[in-house]
Protein backbone atom coordinates (compact mmCIF):
# COMPACT_ATOMS: atom_id res chain seq x y z
CA UNK A 1 0.00 0.00 0.00
CA UNK A 2 1.65 3.78 -1.19
CA UNK A 3 1.79 6.27 1.74
CA UNK A 4 0.46 9.47 0.89
CA UNK A 5 3.26 11.36 0.90
CA UNK A 6 1.93 14.76 -0.89
CA UNK A 7 -1.24 16.29 0.33
CA UNK A 8 -4.13 16.61 -2.56
CA UNK A 9 -4.96 20.06 -3.17
CA UNK A 10 -6.10 22.24 -6.09
CA UNK A 11 -4.20 25.26 -5.37
CA UNK A 12 -0.87 23.35 -4.97
CA UNK A 13 0.41 24.71 -8.49
CA UNK A 14 -0.84 27.98 -7.84
CA UNK A 15 1.67 30.58 -9.32
CA UNK A 16 2.33 34.41 -9.52
CA UNK A 17 2.91 36.27 -12.39
CA UNK A 18 3.60 40.08 -12.93
CA UNK A 19 2.18 41.58 -15.55
CA UNK A 20 4.86 43.25 -18.55
CA UNK A 21 5.62 46.79 -17.76
CA UNK A 22 3.20 48.10 -20.17
CA UNK A 23 0.05 47.17 -17.87
CA UNK A 24 2.11 48.61 -15.27
CA UNK A 25 1.41 52.06 -13.74
CA UNK A 26 4.39 54.29 -13.54
CA UNK A 27 6.21 57.24 -11.94
CA UNK A 28 3.78 57.53 -9.45
CA UNK A 29 5.08 59.00 -5.88
CA UNK A 30 3.66 56.69 -3.73
CA UNK A 31 3.51 57.61 0.09
CA UNK A 32 6.62 57.32 2.57
CA UNK A 33 4.60 57.61 5.32
CA UNK A 34 5.83 54.59 8.11
CA UNK A 35 1.86 53.50 8.36
CA UNK A 36 0.88 50.02 8.01
CA UNK A 37 -1.69 50.13 5.85
CA UNK A 38 -2.21 48.82 2.62
CA UNK A 39 -2.05 52.23 0.83
CA UNK A 40 -3.76 50.76 -2.07
CA UNK A 41 -7.39 49.61 -3.20
CA UNK A 42 -8.62 48.66 -6.20
CA UNK A 43 -12.00 47.61 -7.69
CA UNK A 44 -12.78 46.55 -11.08
CA UNK A 45 -12.58 50.40 -12.28
CA UNK A 46 -10.68 51.85 -10.78
CA UNK A 47 -6.83 51.28 -8.29
CA UNK A 48 -6.08 54.24 -6.12
CA UNK A 49 -2.54 54.72 -4.53
CA UNK A 50 -1.82 57.24 -1.58
CA UNK A 51 0.77 59.51 -2.87
CA UNK A 52 3.46 61.49 -1.50
CA UNK A 53 2.08 65.69 -1.25
CA UNK A 54 3.37 68.35 0.04
CA UNK A 55 0.79 70.63 2.33
CA UNK A 56 -1.06 68.25 2.99
CA UNK A 57 -2.81 64.35 1.99
CA UNK A 58 -3.23 63.12 -1.29
CA UNK A 59 -3.93 59.68 -3.26
CA UNK A 60 -4.40 59.19 -6.93
CA UNK A 61 -7.39 57.16 -8.59
CA UNK A 62 -6.64 55.72 -11.98
CA UNK A 63 -9.28 53.78 -14.03
CA UNK A 64 -8.08 50.28 -14.48
CA UNK A 65 -7.11 50.60 -17.79
CA UNK A 66 -4.90 53.84 -17.85
CA UNK A 67 -1.58 51.92 -17.77
CA UNK A 68 2.29 53.46 -18.92
CA UNK A 69 3.52 56.39 -17.48
CA UNK A 70 1.21 58.82 -15.59
CA UNK A 71 2.05 62.35 -16.01
CA UNK A 72 2.72 64.56 -13.27
CA UNK A 73 0.15 67.12 -13.98
CA UNK A 74 -2.51 64.29 -13.36
CA UNK A 75 -5.21 65.07 -11.10
CA UNK A 76 -5.22 64.21 -7.06
CA UNK A 77 -7.70 63.55 -4.53
CA UNK A 78 -6.64 66.41 -2.58
CA UNK A 79 -9.04 67.66 0.25
CA UNK A 80 -7.08 66.67 3.46
CA UNK A 81 -4.83 69.08 5.26
CA UNK A 82 -2.38 66.31 6.81
CA UNK A 83 -1.03 63.30 4.82
CA UNK A 84 -3.62 60.08 3.79
CA UNK A 85 -3.32 56.79 6.22
CA UNK A 86 -5.50 54.49 4.62
CA UNK A 87 -8.17 54.59 1.95
CA UNK A 88 -10.46 52.24 0.87
CA UNK A 89 -13.01 51.89 -2.16
CA UNK A 90 -17.06 51.08 -1.18
CA UNK A 91 -17.87 47.30 -1.95
CA UNK A 92 -21.42 48.83 -3.59
CA UNK A 93 -20.65 51.20 -5.65
CA UNK A 94 -17.50 51.28 -7.63
CA UNK A 95 -17.18 54.96 -7.60
CA UNK A 96 -17.07 55.67 -3.96
CA UNK A 97 -13.93 55.72 -2.21
CA UNK A 98 -13.27 56.52 1.50
CA UNK A 99 -10.11 57.99 2.86
CA UNK A 100 -8.89 58.58 6.35
CA UNK A 101 -5.91 61.33 7.38
CA UNK A 102 -3.89 62.73 10.26
CA UNK A 103 -6.09 65.38 9.99
CA UNK A 104 -8.86 63.29 12.33
CA UNK A 105 -11.04 63.31 9.71
CA UNK A 106 -12.60 60.73 6.96
CA UNK A 107 -13.71 61.76 3.97
CA UNK A 108 -15.92 60.01 1.35
CA UNK A 109 -15.39 61.00 -2.23
CA UNK A 110 -17.45 60.54 -6.03
CA UNK A 111 -14.85 59.12 -8.66
CA UNK A 112 -16.17 60.47 -11.98
CA UNK A 113 -16.56 57.26 -14.46
CA UNK A 114 -13.65 57.53 -16.75
CA UNK A 115 -11.51 59.04 -14.28
CA UNK A 116 -10.61 62.67 -12.61
CA UNK A 117 -9.80 65.57 -15.11
CA UNK A 118 -9.48 68.02 -12.74
CA UNK A 119 -8.28 68.16 -8.76
CA UNK A 120 -11.02 66.51 -6.16
CA UNK A 121 -11.10 68.82 -3.25
CA UNK A 122 -14.40 68.58 -2.25
CA UNK A 123 -15.68 65.58 -0.50
CA UNK A 124 -19.19 64.47 -0.93
CA UNK A 125 -19.18 63.85 2.84
CA UNK A 126 -16.92 64.61 5.79
CA UNK A 127 -17.11 62.29 8.76
CA UNK A 128 -15.81 64.01 12.29
CA UNK A 129 -15.99 62.55 15.52
CA UNK A 130 -11.47 61.55 16.11
CA UNK A 131 -9.39 63.21 17.94
CA UNK A 132 -6.39 61.75 16.86
CA UNK A 133 -5.30 60.53 13.15
CA UNK A 134 -7.09 58.24 11.51
CA UNK A 135 -5.21 54.85 10.54
CA UNK A 136 -8.34 52.22 9.35
CA UNK A 137 -11.32 52.33 7.10
CA UNK A 138 -13.59 49.07 6.48
CA UNK A 139 -16.69 48.99 4.92
CA UNK A 140 -19.90 47.02 5.81
CA UNK A 141 -19.76 43.82 3.58
CA UNK A 142 -23.07 43.92 3.10
CA UNK A 143 -24.95 47.11 4.40
CA UNK A 144 -24.70 49.60 2.61
CA UNK A 145 -23.54 53.32 3.91
CA UNK A 146 -22.19 52.03 6.47
CA UNK A 147 -18.59 52.89 7.42
CA UNK A 148 -16.33 51.43 10.28
CA UNK A 149 -13.28 53.62 11.09
CA UNK A 150 -10.59 53.32 13.78
CA UNK A 151 -8.23 56.00 14.96
CA UNK A 152 -4.72 56.49 17.37
CA UNK A 153 -7.50 57.94 19.60
CA UNK A 154 -8.17 54.07 20.66
CA UNK A 155 -11.48 54.67 19.34
CA UNK A 156 -13.65 52.67 16.79
CA UNK A 157 -16.47 54.52 14.91
CA UNK A 158 -20.12 52.87 12.94
CA UNK A 159 -20.80 55.53 10.77
CA UNK A 160 -24.18 56.13 8.92
CA UNK A 161 -22.43 57.92 6.06
CA UNK A 162 -25.35 59.03 3.85
CA UNK A 163 -26.77 61.07 7.24
CA UNK A 164 -22.95 61.52 7.98
CA UNK A 165 -23.61 60.46 11.41
CA UNK A 166 -21.67 58.63 13.92
CA UNK A 167 -23.92 55.28 15.32
CA UNK A 168 -21.87 53.62 17.53
CA UNK A 169 -19.03 54.64 19.52
CA UNK A 170 -16.77 51.88 20.99
CA UNK A 171 -13.91 54.06 22.96
CA UNK A 172 -14.15 52.52 26.39
CA UNK A 173 -12.71 48.92 25.20
CA UNK A 174 -9.22 49.59 23.89
CA UNK A 175 -6.73 50.87 26.05
CA UNK A 176 -4.15 51.65 23.42
CA UNK A 177 -3.29 51.74 19.39
CA UNK A 178 -5.54 49.53 17.53
CA UNK A 179 -3.50 48.00 15.00
CA UNK A 180 -6.17 46.24 12.55
CA UNK A 181 -10.11 46.07 12.38
CA UNK A 182 -12.29 44.09 10.00
CA UNK A 183 -15.61 42.67 9.60
CA UNK A 184 -16.45 38.89 9.58
CA UNK A 185 -17.94 37.58 6.36
CA UNK A 186 -21.71 38.83 6.69
CA UNK A 187 -21.34 41.91 9.10
CA UNK A 188 -22.03 40.43 12.56
CA UNK A 189 -19.19 40.72 14.49
CA UNK A 190 -15.98 43.20 14.29
CA UNK A 191 -12.04 41.89 14.88
CA UNK A 192 -9.59 43.82 16.60
CA UNK A 193 -6.34 43.94 17.38
CA UNK A 194 -4.41 46.29 19.52
CA UNK A 195 -1.23 46.98 21.14
CA UNK A 196 -2.28 46.42 24.44
CA UNK A 197 -1.52 42.64 23.05
CA UNK A 198 -5.45 41.57 23.00
CA UNK A 199 -7.53 40.38 20.29
CA UNK A 200 -10.83 41.28 20.77
CA UNK A 201 -14.21 39.93 19.04
CA UNK A 202 -16.73 42.97 19.39
CA UNK A 203 -20.78 43.19 18.90
CA UNK A 204 -20.89 46.19 16.26
CA UNK A 205 -24.67 47.04 17.49
CA UNK A 206 -24.43 47.37 21.36
CA UNK A 207 -20.39 48.19 20.96
CA UNK A 208 -19.38 45.25 23.37
CA UNK A 209 -16.71 42.42 23.60
CA UNK A 210 -18.30 39.02 22.94
CA UNK A 211 -14.24 37.70 23.59
CA UNK A 212 -10.94 38.22 23.54
CA UNK A 213 -7.47 36.54 24.04
CA UNK A 214 -4.67 38.34 25.39
CA UNK A 215 -1.06 37.85 23.65
CA UNK A 216 -1.74 35.57 20.38
CA UNK A 217 1.41 36.25 19.54
CA UNK A 218 4.31 37.23 22.24
CA UNK A 219 6.41 39.72 20.67
CA UNK A 220 5.71 43.43 20.85
CA UNK A 221 5.47 44.49 17.43
CA UNK A 222 1.80 44.41 15.39
CA UNK A 223 -0.49 42.19 15.35
CA UNK A 224 -2.95 41.69 12.36
CA UNK A 225 -5.53 39.46 12.27
CA UNK A 226 -8.64 38.45 9.68
CA UNK A 227 -11.89 36.36 10.15
CA UNK A 228 -11.48 32.85 8.30
CA UNK A 229 -14.75 31.99 8.91
CA UNK A 230 -17.67 33.01 11.53
CA UNK A 231 -15.46 30.90 14.61
CA UNK A 232 -11.90 30.85 13.31
CA UNK A 233 -9.84 33.63 13.45
CA UNK A 234 -5.66 33.85 11.05
CA UNK A 235 -3.44 36.12 12.85
CA UNK A 236 0.11 37.52 12.38
CA UNK A 237 2.48 38.75 14.74
CA UNK A 238 5.88 38.12 16.25
CA UNK A 239 7.45 35.56 18.60
CA UNK A 240 9.26 36.71 21.93
CA UNK A 241 12.74 36.04 19.48
CA UNK A 242 11.20 38.32 16.63
CA UNK A 243 10.00 35.74 14.30
CA UNK A 244 7.30 36.30 12.15
CA UNK A 245 4.51 34.04 12.73
CA UNK A 246 0.77 33.10 11.88
CA UNK A 247 -1.48 31.22 13.63
CA UNK A 248 -5.17 30.21 13.35
CA UNK A 249 -7.35 30.20 16.28
CA UNK A 250 -10.96 29.08 17.04
CA UNK A 251 -12.82 31.84 19.27
CA UNK A 252 -15.03 28.64 21.16
CA UNK A 253 -11.61 26.98 22.38
CA UNK A 254 -9.36 30.83 22.28
CA UNK A 255 -6.97 29.76 25.26
CA UNK A 256 -4.64 27.56 22.59
CA UNK A 257 -4.23 28.23 18.64
CA UNK A 258 -5.49 25.22 16.47
CA UNK A 259 -1.39 26.42 15.16
CA UNK A 260 1.14 28.54 15.03
CA UNK A 261 3.92 28.22 12.86
CA UNK A 262 7.60 30.25 12.82
CA UNK A 263 7.92 31.65 8.99
CA UNK A 264 11.05 34.11 9.57
CA UNK A 265 12.74 36.74 10.60
CA UNK A 266 12.02 39.82 9.13
CA UNK A 267 10.59 42.81 10.30
CA UNK A 268 7.81 44.15 8.20
CA UNK A 269 4.14 43.47 9.54
CA UNK A 270 2.61 40.49 7.28
CA UNK A 271 -0.69 41.96 6.06
CA UNK A 272 -2.97 38.96 5.57
CA UNK A 273 -5.80 38.57 2.84
CA UNK A 274 -8.23 35.66 3.19
CA UNK A 275 -10.17 34.38 -0.09
CA UNK A 276 -12.94 32.59 1.31
CA UNK A 277 -14.56 31.15 -2.09
CA UNK A 278 -11.25 29.10 -2.23
CA UNK A 279 -9.97 28.91 1.35
CA UNK A 280 -6.27 30.29 0.39
CA UNK A 281 -4.70 33.23 2.72
CA UNK A 282 -2.09 35.67 1.16
CA UNK A 283 0.34 37.06 3.68
CA UNK A 284 2.22 40.08 1.81
CA UNK A 285 5.10 41.73 4.35
CA UNK A 286 5.71 45.27 4.46
CA UNK A 287 9.25 45.81 3.17
CA UNK A 288 8.92 41.88 1.46
CA UNK A 289 9.73 41.25 -2.18
CA UNK A 290 7.55 37.90 -1.52
CA UNK A 291 4.02 36.97 -1.38
CA UNK A 292 3.25 33.68 0.59
CA UNK A 293 0.18 31.67 0.17
CA UNK A 294 -1.23 29.03 2.66
CA UNK A 295 -4.33 26.83 2.13
CA UNK A 296 -6.65 27.00 5.50
CA UNK A 297 -8.60 23.61 6.21
CA UNK A 298 -10.50 21.75 8.45
CA UNK A 299 -7.55 19.07 9.32
CA UNK A 300 -4.51 19.45 11.23
CA UNK A 301 -1.92 21.31 10.32
CA UNK A 302 -4.75 23.78 9.59
CA UNK A 303 -2.70 26.22 7.44
CA UNK A 304 -0.61 24.12 5.01
CA UNK A 305 2.07 26.21 3.32
CA UNK A 306 1.22 26.03 -0.63
CA UNK A 307 4.10 28.22 -2.06
CA UNK A 308 5.82 32.13 -2.53
CA UNK A 309 5.64 34.30 -5.10
CA UNK A 310 8.98 36.49 -5.31
CA UNK A 311 10.52 39.73 -7.20
CA UNK A 312 13.63 41.53 -6.86
CA UNK A 313 12.06 44.76 -5.38
CA UNK A 314 10.30 45.21 -2.34
CA UNK A 315 6.43 45.99 -1.77
CA UNK A 316 6.04 49.36 -0.23
CA UNK A 317 1.70 48.50 0.21
CA UNK A 318 -0.22 46.00 -1.58
CA UNK A 319 -3.75 45.96 -3.14
CA UNK A 320 -6.22 43.47 -3.86
CA UNK A 321 -8.59 43.11 -6.60
CA UNK A 322 -12.21 41.81 -5.40
CA UNK A 323 -13.25 38.31 -7.06
CA UNK A 324 -15.91 40.04 -9.58
CA UNK A 325 -13.11 41.91 -11.11
CA UNK A 326 -10.80 38.62 -11.48
CA UNK A 327 -10.53 37.10 -15.30
CA UNK A 328 -11.82 33.60 -14.20
CA UNK A 329 -11.74 32.49 -17.47
CA UNK A 330 -7.93 32.69 -17.53
CA UNK A 331 -8.20 30.52 -14.00
CA UNK A 332 -7.18 33.74 -12.50
CA UNK A 333 -7.80 33.16 -8.26
CA UNK A 334 -6.48 36.61 -7.37
CA UNK A 335 -4.73 39.43 -8.67
CA UNK A 336 -2.45 42.00 -6.39
CA UNK A 337 -1.25 45.64 -7.16
CA UNK A 338 2.28 46.02 -6.08
CA UNK A 339 3.63 49.00 -4.69
CA UNK A 340 6.97 50.28 -5.61
CA UNK A 341 8.66 53.44 -5.25
CA UNK A 342 7.56 54.93 -8.28
CA UNK A 343 5.17 52.01 -9.34
CA UNK A 344 2.58 49.99 -9.41
CA UNK A 345 2.74 45.92 -11.09
CA UNK A 346 -0.37 44.18 -10.86
CA UNK A 347 0.67 40.31 -9.92
CA UNK A 348 -1.72 37.85 -11.13
CA UNK A 349 -1.81 34.36 -8.92
CA UNK A 350 -3.19 31.61 -11.63
CA UNK A 351 -4.27 27.86 -11.12
CA UNK A 352 -2.53 25.82 -13.82
CA UNK A 353 -5.16 23.95 -15.81
CA UNK A 354 -4.07 20.61 -17.60
CA UNK A 355 -6.36 20.00 -19.93
CA UNK A 356 -8.32 23.41 -22.01
CA UNK A 357 -11.14 20.32 -22.87
CA UNK A 358 -12.09 20.16 -19.54
CA UNK A 359 -12.05 23.96 -19.01
CA UNK A 360 -13.88 24.51 -21.88
CA UNK A 361 -17.17 21.26 -20.59
CA UNK A 362 -16.88 22.92 -17.64
CA UNK A 363 -17.44 26.73 -19.26
CA UNK A 364 -20.49 24.66 -20.95
CA UNK A 365 -21.99 23.18 -18.16
CA UNK A 366 -21.80 26.66 -16.38
CA UNK A 367 -23.52 28.24 -19.49
CA UNK A 368 -25.89 25.82 -19.09
CA UNK A 369 -26.90 25.97 -15.43
CA UNK A 370 -26.90 29.72 -15.90
CA UNK A 371 -29.52 29.69 -18.40
CA UNK A 372 -31.43 27.17 -16.31
CA UNK A 373 -31.30 29.49 -13.53
CA UNK A 374 -32.56 32.75 -15.71
CA UNK A 375 -35.29 30.51 -17.18
CA UNK A 376 -37.05 29.67 -13.81
CA UNK A 377 -36.29 33.42 -12.33
CA UNK A 378 -38.25 34.37 -15.69
CA UNK A 379 -41.08 31.53 -14.72
CA UNK A 380 -41.32 32.89 -10.95
CA UNK A 381 -41.64 36.41 -11.71
CA UNK A 382 -43.97 35.78 -14.19
CA UNK A 383 -45.94 34.05 -11.68
CA UNK A 384 -46.05 37.26 -9.36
Amino acid sequence: MSKKVVRTSKFRHVFGQALKADQCYDDIRISQMTWDSNFCSVNPKFVAMIMDASGGGAFIVLPLNKTGRIDMSYPTVCGHTGPVLDIEFCPHNDNIIASGSEDCSVMIWEIPDGGLHSPLTDPVVKLEGHSKRVGILSWHPIAHNVLMSAGCDNVVILWNVSRAEAVVRIDSVHTDLIYSACWNRDGSKILTSCKDKTLRVLDPRKGTVLIEKEKPHEGTRPVRAVFVSDQKILSTGFSRMSERQVALWDIKHFEEPLTRQELDTSSGVLLPFYDPDTGVVYLCGKGDSSIRYFEVTDEAPYVHYLSMYTSKESQKGMGYMPKRGLEVNKCEIARFYKLHERKCEPIVMTVPRKEVQLLRKEVKDLKAALQELTKRVKELESKH
